[in-house]
């Protein structure tokens, strides 16, 4: 990772820590619970505590690292249109939210690991897990609240977070919904909306994020363009969100993926893009891989059904072909970034690494 990506991410992650800190101060109090417990208040020492016991999740969480590739997304975004550092503040909208998903989705789908070590909820308990999710989740709006610019345009991006919060979960619910059937079979593109709304939305927040804080600063675009690029860059970050998934998917079931188990994807029912396309052109196969997932639930990765069926999709070229329609929609992602941008004043190098970003996460 050259320099220029590491200077980035150390000003993203000193704005992580300050807005989730190991020890909340006074004045932190204040504003997260519109309180300043003390020792010296009437259940003071108490509400501290618990405010230790809500932050944990998300804290674990986070300390173990992460790609943190959509608020990097979203300072190139910004940086490109000549926004320089403006969207820095916002970089907990879209990375809190990514990590209250991924504890929520490990107590739904039942996973032991998470980035190499056991999954939040088995270290503090599901009930805590939920609760600390949640909070993940809204903690994030705290720095709307402090970011210092017109009223109209804190306003603006209240309405974004709310309605891709939405999307966000009703991806989710799309994915629970076919995962607790093992017979049921979306359509490849009924897959495609899933992780639109699962997965591309945080990147697509990410991006109009990026356009929003851009058009805050001195030295930003005609207004007039504000608009197209939101829609623009938006349905970029969205294609680029999907198709990293779908290569995600892949290498769950191929490589594997650092943190988590070859396979665990069958363990958790998920139809993914591979099996969807292998069932779509052998349907006479559907009961065999639907005993494949009840064996892998029951007995976990090592189930030999689960390499059969590994086997199968590389066989059949299932892999192969969600591998390409991975890479295409990144392609497509990284002609629209590029596109946008055409004719427009703003730093070079800023859309340069957003050229490379794009490919990295191509893999």
């Amino acid at each position: 990772m050259t320099q220029q990506y590491i200077r980035r991410l150390e000003k993203i992650e000193a704005v992580l820590r300050e807005a989730l800190p190991e020890e909340p101060d006074v004045s932190q109090m204040a504003r997260f619970f519109l309180t300043t417990p003390t020792a010296g208040q009437a259940g003071g020492t108490a509400l501290g505590e618990a405010v230790k016991f809500l932050t944990q999740p998300g804290r674990e969480l986070l300390s173990r690292g992460g790609k943190r590739w959509r608020p990097l997304l979203m300072a190139l975004v910004c940086e490109s249109l000549g926004g320089g550092d403006a969207a820095l503040p916002l970089a907990p909208l879209v990375e809190f939210p990514h990590n209250a998903s991924l504890i929520h989705d490990d107590i739904e789908d039942s996973s032991e690991e998470r980035r190499g070590k056991p999954a939040v909820h088995l270290l503090y308990g599901t009930d805590t897990a939920i609760n600390g999710g949640c909070f993940f989740y809204f903690l994030p709006l705290v720095c709307i609240e402090t970011w210092d610019v017109p009223a109209e345009r804190k306003n603006a991006v209240y309405a974004l977070w709310s309605a891709y919060m939405r999307r966000l979960h009703l991806g989710q619910a799309m994915d629970i919904s076919w995962h607790r059937d093992f017979f049921s079979l979306p359509a490849p593109e009924d897959y495609y909306t899933m992780c639109r709304m699962k997965t591309g939305c945080l990147a697509g927040l990410a991006a109009v994020l990026g356009v929003q804080a851009a058009f805050t600063a001195k030295t930003r675009p005609a207004p007039e363009k504000e608009g197209p690029l939101r829609t623009m860059l938006g349905e970029a970050a969205e294609k680029l969100g999907v198709g990293f998934q779908i290569l995600d998917d892949v290498k769950n079931l191929t490589t594997g993926i650092p943190g988590k188990k070859r396979g665990d994807d069958l363990v958790e029912g998920k139809k993914s893009l591979p099996v969807l396309l292998y069932l779509r052109e052998h349907g006479d196969r559907r009961e065999s891989v639907a005993r494949c997932f009840s064996a892998a639930r029951s007995q976990g990765c090592s189930a030999p059904e689960v390499e059969v069926l590994i086997g199968e999709l590389t066989r059949t070229g299932a892999l192969d072909e969600a591998e390409s329609r991975g890479r295409t929609l990144i392609k497509e992602a990284a002609d629209l970034f590029s596109g946008a941008f055409m004719g427009l004043p703003g730093d070079r190098d800023a859309r340069s690494l957003l050229a490379d970003l794009t490919d990295y996460l191509a893999g």
